[in-house]
């Protein structure tokens, strides 16, 4: 059995973090409390944490005292600590300054002296504190109950050398079943083990459990978008697929994932008319300083943060007026209900049916933001989540806590689930270069 005392950005992370920790005492400075407290009034994700986290200790507190300790399902027990001004004096002189941290970090080196037979960890997500934690004899560790290694993230697709007839074969068949199992709908590359040259790219069909041509794109492109690399192409045919319901693209800026999914999204919406509407979103995260509060309607405060989803739009559509296929602006697809751009503050308590919705810089949402989004899908909807884990504004997550790499590492094994890595940048060479060099 162990003593874990809980950091504040724990519980607005994971608000049910309490009931992870097995048959172990969890303990939770008064001073979490009080800045939690400070937090359940905000109207995003992080407030409705916080509220939630209240809720549970609430619940708690009537089976039992939370001074003295309250037993939980899991069989540990959950405690609130008081701070003594007093234990400060035992911290470093650094560390003494009255602030929230510093408080917390007390109560955990109290628990440790009062409970020295009984082994102690301090659980938060801050480095900077982990370090001070750990310079002070504080075993500390991350919460890492959604954690994926984000150097083994799921690719999504692999290469396999086979024989040159198994290619000719699936050339000529349409199809090629082999023992090796691979995911459902994974791509597979296949090189012959004589030519390098002579290959073929396929797709796994789990349900028939064999390997099957990935979907061409014609002459015109899906609106006038072709795929540029292999990666693209394993993405054009999830985006296309009306069996994968859930698809999510990992990558680089540049690689092209907004881009194709918004030009897959028209397609299946506007031409195909699969999907009643095309559902654009994205979350609300600043990079860099916050401007602060915007003026206007709705509309116009979210300008700044939808901009980068009417660009795509708008060099899609150019790509048709090039041909003189369409000549709709974005506004246009929008007031004839074609396309609807939302943040995804308001999602929370809505059904979405039969809408091709994406949700963009999905990796600066937090595992259960993302189990939301995804609950929110109605019949025949079909999500596409986009991101790159390497570039987090979201202080709460990083590129192997968030939502975006942990709904991939759990979908991999289902039907209707893909997921492909963009590795090559498409945007200009210089932005290649700098995703690469910077």
């Amino acid at each position: 059995m162990k003593n874990f005392v809980l950091d504040t950005n724990v519980l607005l992370y994971d608000p049910q973090a309490i009931f992870k920790f097995e048959e172990n005492n969890i303990i939770i400075p008064i001073t979490v409390i009080e800045e939690i407290d400070r937090f359940k009034k905000d109207m995003n994700e992080t407030g409705r944490n916080a509220r939630q986290f209240s809720r549970f200790v609430d619940d708690l507190r009537k089976k039992g005292s939370l001074s003295t300790g309250v037993v939980l399902e899991s069989g540990g027990t959950l405690r609130v600590e008081i701070y003594e001004e007093k234990v400060m004096k035992r911290l470093p002189p650094e560390l003494r300054e009255e602030r929230g941290d510093n408080r917390i970090l007390a109560v955990a080196v109290d628990v440790k002296e009062k409970n020295g037979e009984v082994p102690l960890v301090f659980v938060t997500k801050d480095t900077n504190l982990r370090i001070k934690a750990d310079a002070i004899g504080v075993v500390a560790e991350d919460y890492e109950s959604d954690k994926v290694a984000i150097e083994e993230l799921y690719s999504g697709f692999t290469e396999l050398e086979v024989a040159p007839d198994l290619i000719d074969r699936f050339y000529g068949q349409g199809w090629v079943e082999l023992e090796q199992e691979f995911h459902p709908n994974q791509f597979i590359t296949l090189t012959d083990q004589v030519n390098p040259s002579h290959s073929a790219i396929a797709k796994y069909d789990g349900a028939a459990r064999r390997l099957v041509p990935i979907r061409k794109v014609g002459r015109e492109g899906i609106w006038s978008i072709h795929p540029r690399n292999r990666e693209q192409a394993f993405a054009i045919d999830a985006l296309l697929d009306d069996n994968i319901k859930l698809v999510t693209l990992v990558g680089k800026a540049g690689t092209g994932k907004t881009l194709l999914a918004i030009a897959a999204g028209l397609h299946m919406t506007a031409e195909e008319n699969v999907y009643h509407r095309l559902l654009v979103s994205r979350p609300v995260f600043p990079m860099g300083k916050d401007l602060g509060f915007l003026p206007g309607d709705i509309e116009e405060k979210l300008a700044p943060w939808m901009q980068p989803i009417f660009d795509n739009v708008e060099l899609l559509l150019s790509g048709h007026e090039a041909e003189k296929r369409h000549s709709k602006g974005y506004k246009e697809l929008m007031a004839m209900g074609i396309m609807e751009i939302e943040p995804l503050t308001y999602i929370r308590g809505r059904s979405i049916p039969n809408q091709y919705m994406i949700v963009d810089e999905a990796q600066n949402l937090t595992p259960h933001e993302i189990k939301t989004i995804v609950t929110r899908a109605g019949e025949g909807t079909k999500i596409v989540l986009t991101g790159d884990p390497y570039q987090i504004d979201n202080p709460y997550v990083d590129s192997s806590s968030n939502g975006l790499t942990y709904v991939v590492e759990r979908f991999k094994e289902q039907r209707i689930a893909g997921h492909v890595t963009m590795m090559k940048g498409e945007r200009s060479d210089l932005a290649e270069l700098a995703a690469n060099l910077l």
